[in-house]
């Protein structure tokens, strides 16, 4: 596969980047090398353009405050509604999965527009924050094994039409929707509330989104060693909590 090549785009380092999600352009930067691939990774501040050019862009979870500003910036952008009609995959975590869907709750507890991209809308949860690690069984159209991740937030996000659930959890509190549901996708447009960095976890994950990418159905195989031992590690402490 060493004549193909990949454009990752890591949006907005400086706004949402909580909890090591970097650590996910890293990994899918790291396994694609491993096939042989050439990446250009494009790291792309908030006061610069999105390219509309990209294979997969990837987004992180933020603060308050700078989730506001990450989805002013890119509503008044457009670049990634455009490159996800170009046919880019978006991979989204925690408030940029929230920045993805119709709407969410602001830092200023007033109703903010996101991009529209998935068919969900995030309110504030009244209970307990939802935190620590969780366990989930994907889609199983996605062919990923148990997904594990860390969570740390308010959100409760709903699910319209649109969308399937990434997951459906058997540990920890997911959308907190009441249905038992993690994340949500739309063909090539995911979210997730799962920090770890998730794809560190779950390398699955990052080469489910190069496959998408380079419109293959599988990959050639790479070491998993340090992700096994990582991934057996963090489920065995969530099924032992």
């Amino acid at each position: 596969m060493s004549d193909s090549s990949l454009r990752l785009v890591w949006v907005y380092p400086d706004l949402l980047s909580t909890y090591g999600d970097r650590g996910n352009a890293l990994v899918v930067e790291r396994r694609a090398r491993q096939r042989g691939l050439n990446v250009q990774r494009i790291d792309v501040r908030s006061d610069q353009p999105i390219p509309t050019s990209g294979d997969i862009y990837l987004i992180g979870g933020g603060e308050d405050r700078p989730q506001r500003l990450a989805a002013e910036r890119l509503r008044a952008d457009a670049g990634l509604p455009r490159a996800v009609d170009n046919g880019a995959i978006v991979f989204s975590v925690c408030a940029g999965y929230q920045i993805l869907g119709h709407e969410f709750i602001n830092d200023l507890g007033e109703r903010e527009p996101g991009l529209g991209l998935l068919d969900v809308w995030s309110t504030r949860g009244e209970g307990a924050r939802s935190v620590g690690d969780v366990l989930a069984e994907p889609d199983s159209r996605l062919g990923l094994p148990t997904l594990t991740g860390f969570e740390n937030h308010q959100g409760v996000t709903h699910l319209g039409q649109g969308v399937a659930p990434l997951a459906q959890v058997t540990v920890g509190g997911g959308n907190g929707d009441g249905n038992g549901t993690e994340g949500a996708w739309r063909d090539t447009v995911f979210g997730t509330y799962l920090h770890g960095p998730v794809m560190a976890r779950n390398p699955a994950v990052a080469d489910l989104l190069i496959k998408l990418a380079l419109d293959v159905n599988a990959l050639p195989p790479a070491d998993t060693t340090w992700y096994d031992a990582l991934r057996a590690e963090r489920i065995s402490a969530a099924q032992g909590a």
